[in-house]
């Protein structure tokens, strides 16, 4: 997820990009960079200073020569290669004529270098993005106008993209495409401009336009025209925009918390992009440790808190399930005090969305201390527990700004899932034709976690009938644990209601006797192995008063029966359940909260980071 902005005609263009770049800042800040392009020159400049690398950058563009009236720029989110200056955006081809910017992953990136090398190609970044400057450039050489090159590039490159290019020998074009992430163009008199977001460019253009998967268009001073991938003509949809700033930065959403919550399908397809080789084995870029060393993994132990923890839990029951390996999770601030026993064949893994908790960084030094080999999962590139791990695997979800977690858990989930199926490829406990067929299902994960997205008015409805509701229980067996560990997390954090999520089994062993007319019961109810049971649970409560709330599948008629609201998903693997079962129980802290008129990005006594003990 990164920010990307390019103006052609402007006589203010250095200023509309360092100000379109500080606005886009919330799509990523590891690094940023513009270039600038005249006839015959391009200028260019990057640096990398984490939070503060726009105005960084501003700094670093006093030195800028006047006189340019086109440009690109772009503030990172690093996926691929570290959040230092030779990774930053633009990128140049070895002519340094051609500068591209790019937000997304491509896919094929390694043997579309290797192709590139072997002709002579020179890289200077180990990002996935720079392979499109240099396909650019074979095309250019070929005599093909900006335009054509980059529509041929796009047929050798697999992945998802909102990219921009320019060449300082067709100085007052720039030429942008997209697939997957997102793209938009503003006109105004003279001027054509080019954004990720809106907000980038709100209060200069007068006119929006939206550009669709596999759309190319030339941008020039007079504005511009767009064809598909096959070079036929297209006409990009207007926009209507009556935004202003603040709610435009939240990509039309009335707050960040709906934001990231819509871009879970995202978060999932991104996580999972790249990561499988042409015969089939699963690889992680980031893990750097080695394939013996896992396949003689004797123990593995997870070490999270809060939201992580719960995508911790998940992770355990696919690990053990798929790779056969005992696994233990553990609360990170309890690891370290507990006296831990870290044998050889132990692995660690640390889960942190931010990967500056300091309570899993404390527990996975301590694994390192006595011996664990340590692997981070984390969405933050060069965290303090990505740079301290022998490994990590990134998570690619995207900025979160809201406190409550939501993309960040799916894309764990996602990640922690893969791992499993790769310990289970080492380990040969499962056959490749298993592993293919649950490698697909997960990818197909993001589109049904969309299809709950699209039933978010039912979830609103339900949750308006039950605003004057106080306590809330929220059970699940299997998988369904840890997704009603989270759904309670969030509607307590959200409402400042009091709930509490339980394994269902566990009802008669205390939480039944709490259960009384006016209490709200939440019910995981979609895993066919568990479905009996969990039926039953909910007829003990259902005939002690309670209110049933019960997630269930499309396909499932007998939850009618014990439930006074259904909220449908779409059926899955039982492993997967937790992505997209989760959606609604988001969905329905979100509406309780902005019933009640809470703030749901800034919970009170809440912080996005915990870095004190």
């Amino acid at each position: 997820m990164c920010g990307i902005i390019g103006v052609v005609g402007s006589s203010d263009t250095l200023e509309t990009l360092l100000e379109g770049l500080q606005r886009l800042e919330y799509r990523g800040y590891d690094s940023a960079g513009v270039a600038l392009v005249r006839q015959g020159e391009t200028w260019r400049a990057r640096v990398a200073t984490g939070t503060e690398s726009v105005a960084a950058l501003r700094i670093e563009c006093k030195n800028a020569p006047g006189e340019f009236h086109s440009g690109i720029g772009h503030t990172r989110w690093a996926t691929h290669g570290a959040p230092e200056a030779m990774n930053a955006h633009p990128h140049v081809d070895c002519s340094g004529n051609v500068a591209i910017i790019h937000n997304g992953i491509i896919e094929n990136h390694g043997e579309i270098q290797e192709q590139l090398e072997s002709r002579g190609h020179i890289f200077t970044s180990v990002t996935d993005s720079e392979v499109l400057a240099h396909l650019i450039e074979e095309f250019r050489d070929q005599g093909l106008e900006l335009v054509e090159a980059v529509r041929q590039s796009l047929h050798t490159v697999r992945g998802a993209f909102a990219l921009a290019a320019m060449d300082c020998t067709e100085p007052d074009v720039i030429v942008a495409a997209r697939r997957i992430s997102p793209l938009v163009v503003g006109t105004a008199p003279g001027v054509t401009y080019l954004a990720s977001d809106v907000p980038a460019i709100l209060d200069r253009a007068t006119a929006f336009y939206a550009v669709n998967d596999d759309e190319i268009v030339r941008l020039g001073p007079e504005g511009f025209r767009a064809i598909d991938l096959e070079g036929s003509p297209v006409r990009l949809r207007q926009l209507q925009i009556d935004w202003d700033l603040e709610t435009a930065e939240k990509g039309g959403n009335d707050d960040f918390m709906s934001k990231e919550i819509n871009e879970q399908p995202e978060a999932i397809h991104a996580t999972l992009l790249d990561r499988r080789r042409r015969d089939g084995s699963i690889i992680f870029d980031e893990l750097r440790v080695s394939d013996e060393e896992l396949r003689n993994v004797k123990r593995v132990v997870l070490v999270a808190a809060g939201t992580s923890h719960h995508a911790a839990l998940v992770a355990k029951y696919a690990i053990e399930r798929w790779a056969r390996v005992s696994v233990e999770v553990d609360i990170s601030s309890e690891y370290r005090y507990r006296d831990p026993i870290v044998e050889i064949g132990t692995l660690v893994i640390g889960v942190s969305q931010s990967g500056e908790t300091i309570d899993t960084i404390q527990a996975a030094r301590e694994a390192q201390r006595r011996g664990a080999r340590v692997v981070a999962v984390s969405n933050i590139v060069d965290s303090s527990l990505a740079r301290e791990a022998d490994a990590v695997i990134y998570t690619r979800a995207g900025l979160e700004v809201s406190v409550a977690s939501t993309k960040a858990f799916v894309a764990q989930v996602a990640a922690l899932e893969l791992l499993a199926l790769r310990l289970a490829q080492l380990r040969t406990t499962m056959p490749p034709e298993d592993i293919d067929a649950l490698f697909l299902g997960l990818n197909a994960v993001s589109a049904q976690v969309a299809t709950c997205l699209e039933r978010r008015e039912h979830v609103r409805d339900v949750a308006k009938q039950l605003l004057g509701s106080h306590d809330f229980f929220f059970l699940g067996r299997h998988v369904g644990f840890p997704t009603a560990m989270e759904g309670a997390l969030k509607l307590k954090e959200l409402t400042y209601l009091h709930a509490e999520g339980y394994p269902a089994g566990e009802l008669k062993h205390g939480p039944l006797a709490l259960i009384e007319p006016g209490v709200v019961v939440v019910a995981v109810a979609t895993d066919p192995a568990m479905h009996e049971k969990i039926l039953s649970n909910l007829a003990e409560v259902k005939a002690r008063g309670a209110s049933v709330v019960a997630v269930a599948t499309d396909d499932d008629e007998a939850i009618e029966a014990v439930a006074d609201f259904v909220l449908r998903v779409p059926a899955t693997e039982p492993m997967f359940t937790p992505m997209v079962d989760v959606v609604p129980l988001q969905l329905f802290a979100y509406y309780m909260a902005t019933g009640l008129n809470r703030n749901v990005d800034r919970p009170r006594n809440l912080a996005k980071t915990v870095t004190v003990e």
